[in-house]
């Protein structure tokens, strides 16, 4: 125990060191190829070159070229045909000379793999913009979708949050068909197998159902039509386009996420607003504010993360300075006191945002980001309140009270929560052409509703049970055959695992209950010969769950996490998955792991979390300590 102690205070140290004055936390959120090439083709776009940025990109965009010739999709992956023509073009775009060998390795395996024309839709308006492609390689999507009520089937209103924000200002950019500046007159047609101007049919499939299939058709008799849209519809179209835009807009840009934040500018541009207008000067300030710098390499981020890192900092350092052998717990309270004050002052209290469509309950969530008060994460006001509890309950009444009543009144009628919405799962919307990748909706997942599950179980208010119990109920329908639960917004089965087992260990179900059985016997039957635990991102993309070919810091300490709450602290499994974290650590204190560990949209968009490798592994350490001490050996919390 004296090596587990010594492993938690190294890393507590490390989070101490890392802590913001003001009291949070927030570390680098990474995703692939695709996010500073496309911010790199946004600047040629605008003419607005910043060629030390770019330059600096490009030593970023080199390093992570796959041994394959393209880029994956994350850390070791696969060839990505999407990524891949991004990568390309930007790295073409900031003067890489085609006949350079990277760039030849790149061209070869694009045509090995179908060409430029099999890249997905996002790739293809990208392509449109430039003029690489006609506007026709597009799917249909009139602007004038934006005026079709909820009760409209193709409504924004039955998107996601992150769909709708992302959709509304590209419906603008393609509805006046803009076109980059394109200042070197940049092109990558030596990237497709036919000519685009001989391609007739864009939308190939695969189709995922029936659908698919009707949907396509449809778009080929809208198509014909679009053109003859009368134009007092269509401007009246462009402008409730900006005003669902505008009122959402912040120094966080609009919906705090890249793809959105992008979108928006390109839309002011072609619709003529100068550079200098206060709201196209807002909109490309959050672009560049999330740009990271390490020597001469750059890179943009899909987004910031510091409320989730904020709350999943303090749980760990709150498990760390409590037992039997506390770290540091003076000093941590007080650190956990600055980070509470300033939780509690990003609670969103006064904002009904889109989730309040289908909720009468009061604001009371936090965003994930530092600015994005119309969408409230579900996932993060609950780790939040889960925090705020355990560091005060007295000093943060009134912020979990709220954090709860808006927690209650998102839960879903399946008994599950989504992320951003409430009943958002209306399936078919994801076989429209424009949704090949699968993720235009927001429905209640495992992982989210195990969070929420272990929150309110935590209150442990009476009054509460029915909705812990309907939640409980859905996650028990929601497991996999082998054991497993899927994760959705983590990697993966291990981290859906994790997710599931703290709730129904919070909620109160016996740990020899069958689900909970099946679950450690899974778990247990996946752990590595050196004690660890790993599972990278190709499981969202059918290889065997829970399996790696090396043992990660953050998926070990989910799995001990998880046999812990199924009450198996005493377990081989666990005895050697913690030996294993303490085997890993660092001299500085740190952990280290290259694989990505969470995800945007299966198959499409993979995200790493550079704070994972550090505060759940010392949450799990902490954890087993307190636990070998405790006289009743069991977790009370539920996280």
């Amino acid at each position: 125990m004296n090596q587990v102690q010594s492993a938690i205070k190294s890393a507590h140290s490390v989070l101490t060191q890392k802590q913001k004055k003001d009291g949070h936390w927030v570390f680098e959120l990474e995703a692939d190829a695709t996010i500073p090439a496309e911010f790199i083709l946004l600047e040629h776009f605008l003419d607005r070159i910043d060629e030390d940025v770019e330059q600096r990109m490009g030593v970023y965009l080199r390093r992570i070229q796959g041994k394959h010739g393209g880029w994956p999709l994350y850390h070791d992956g696969a060839f990505d045909i999407s990524a891949s023509v991004k990568a390309y073009f930007a790295l073409k775009a900031i003067g890489d000379d085609v006949d350079a060998p990277h760039m030849r390795r790149a061209r070869e395996a694009i045509l090995a793999h179908g060409g430029a024309e099999r890249a997905n839709v996002f790739t293809r308006f990208q392509m449109a913009i430039f003029g690489e492609v006609p506007w026709r390689a597009t799917p249909v999507m009139p602007i004038e979708l934006v005026l079709m009520p909820r009760a409209g089937f193709f409504s924004i209103w039955n998107m996601s949050y992150w769909s709708r924000t992302v959709v509304t200002p590209l419906l603008v950019v393609r509805a006046v068909e803009a076109q980059a500046v394109n200042p070197r007159n940049i092109s990558i047609q030596e990237l497709f197998v036919t000519p685009p101007e001989k391609i007739r049919d864009w939308n190939h499939g695969p189709f995922r159902s029936v659908w698919g299939r009707l949907f396509t058709g449809i778009d080929k008799v809208i198509r014909p039509i679009e053109p003859f849209m009368p134009a007092k519809l269509r401007k009246k179209a462009i402008q409730a386009a900006l005003d669902f835009i505008e009122p959402r807009l912040s120094d966080g840009g609009l919906g705090a996420i890249y793809p959105a934040m992008a979108n928006v500018v390109m839309m002011y541009r072609a619709l003529g607003v100068s550079d200098d207008d206060p709201r196209a000067r807002q909109a490309w300030q959050a672009l560049l504010d999330l740009i990271v710098t390490h020597g001469a390499e750059s890179y943009c981020q899909p987004c910031v993360s510091p409320v989730w890192d904020t709350a999943l900092t303090g749980l760990a350092m709150v498990e760390a300075s409590t037992g039997s052998r506390p770290t540091a717990p003076e000093a941590t309270r007080d650190m956990l006191g600055k980070t509470a004050a300033w939780l509690r002052e990003r609670q969103i209290l006064d904002i009904k945002g889109d989730w309040a469509m289908n909720t009468k309950a009061r604001p009371g969530g936090w965003a994930f980001q530092y600015d994005n008060d119309y969408y409230p994460d579900v996932d993060d006001t609950a780790v939040v309140g889960m925090l705020l509890h355990r560091e005060d309950p007295k000093a943060n009444k009134e912020a979990i009270a709220r954090a709860r009543e808006w927690i209650i009144g998102m839960q879903s009628s399946n008994g599950g929560w989504g992320a951003f919405d409430v009943d958002n799962n209306l399936d078919a919307l994801n076989h429209i052409p424009f949704a090949d990748h699968g993720a235009l909706l927001d429905p209640p997942t495992a992982d989210v509703s195990a969070r929420c599950i272990s929150f309110l179980s935590q209150l442990a208010l009476p009054e509460d049970r029915d909705v812990i119990d309907r939640g409980v109920a859905y996650l028990l329908q929601e497991q996999e055959k082998d054991g497993s639960w899927f994760g959705r917004w983590g990697t993966n089965y291990i981290y859906g695992t994790w997710s599931v087992l703290c709730a129904l260990n919070a909620a109160g179900l016996d740990h020899d209950h069958p689900a909970i059985s099946r679950a450690v016997t899974w778990l247990e039957s996946v752990q590595r010969e050196d004690g660890g635990w790993g599972e990278d991102c190709a499981t969202f993309e059918g290889a065997p769950p829970g399996r790696y070919h090396e043992s990660l810091p953050s998926q070990t300490a989910w799995a001990t996490l998880a046999l812990m709450a199924a009450g198996r602290k005493d377990s081989p499994a666990v005895a050697r998955g913690i030996a294993s974290l303490v085997a890993a650590q660092g001299e500085d204190g740190e952990w280290q792991e290259k694989p990505f560990n969470a995800v945007g949209f299966p198959k499409v968009f993979y995200l790493r979390y550079h704070g994972y490798r550090q505060f759940f592994p010392l949450m799990a350490l902490s954890r087993y300590r307190n636990l070998a001490a405790s006289n009743s050996g069991k977790v009370e919390y539920g996280f």
